[in-house]
């Protein structure tokens, strides 16, 4: 029988061999960084998938006739990126592709999901308390009254990616710690008859507290990013108010921009 990091290696080996590298000689990019940008977007397509082990950097060199340091450059600028990991014993492996998300209304669960990320959701708190006044003032409740707060620890491939803190309305809707695991809050809300319509959202950034880099896998005072919502439903009515915290080194926004007449 094939061992594991055999059958992960046969198939890197076949990944690479169908990768068509497209490399300019006549560049003014250098040949590392267009070698790097190439594995990445194979990554982030799943071309190269998290395990799959990409070979020594003299099997490497050979195949596409770079010299081993311009290769070992194109690595190392992706393991600094957190792609790539080199493991003694074992070489060099993908470790995942980094989340980038819209900043648009949407589930971060379902968002993964279609990404195929192979999200996976660890329900840490799921209780009624008395209303803070941030939360009140979101959710147009009296300072003190009952709101739901939901934490939630979510996962890529088996990696934690996000803490996730929600406040709702008591009245709103059941949520079953359960479900909560199997599936997303927004699809949990849909399913419930809430039709959510516009949200306000803020990010910024900040370093890790030492329960939270404990969490997330992350060294205390790591990147973290942060996104304050406040989603509303078709009537008007403020339905959920969430404060997240997101791997810096494995998560992105993604904006576009449009120029206003």
């Amino acid at each position: 029988m094939a061992k594991t990091g055999d059958r992960a290696r046969t198939t890197a080996v076949s990944a690479l061999a169908s990768l068509d590298f497209a490399l300019d000689r006549g560049s003014p990019v250098p040949l590392y960084h267009q070698l790097a940008q190439q594995l990445e977007a194979a990554i982030g397509h799943g071309v190269l998938a998290p395990g799959n082990l990409l070979g020594n950097e003299v099997d490497l060199s050979v195949r596409l006739g770079l010299s081993r340091p311009t290769v070992r450059q194109a690595i190392q600028s992706l393991v600094d990126k957190g792609l790539l990991v080199r493991r003694r014993g074992v070489g060099t492996q993908v470790v995942h592709s980094q989340v980038r998300r819209p900043l648009e209304l949407s589930s971060l669960y379902d968002d993964l999901e279609t990404a195929g990320q192979g999200p996976t959701t660890e329900v840490v708190r799921n209780e009624v308390v008395p209303a803070p006044c941030d939360v009140a003032a979101a959710l147009g409740v009296p300072e003190g009254g009952e709101v739901t707060v939901l934490d939630r620890l979510r996962r890529t491939h088996g990696r934690p990616v996000a803490l996730l803190r929600n406040y709702l309305p008591v009245p709103l809707l059941d949520l079953d710690s359960a479900r909560l695991e199997a599936t997303g809050l927004y699809r949990v809300m849909r399913s419930a008859g809430i039709t959510l319509h516009s949200a306000r959202q803020t990010v910024g950034a900040r370093a890790a507290t030492a329960g939270e880099a404990s969490r997330l896998d992350e060294e205390e005072g790591a990147a973290l990013l942060t996104m304050q919502r406040t989603a509303y439903d078709d009537t008007g009515r403020a339905v959920e108010y969430g404060t997240h915290i997101y791997r810096a080194s494995l998560y992105t926004f993604d904006f576009q921009l449009l120029v206003r007449p």
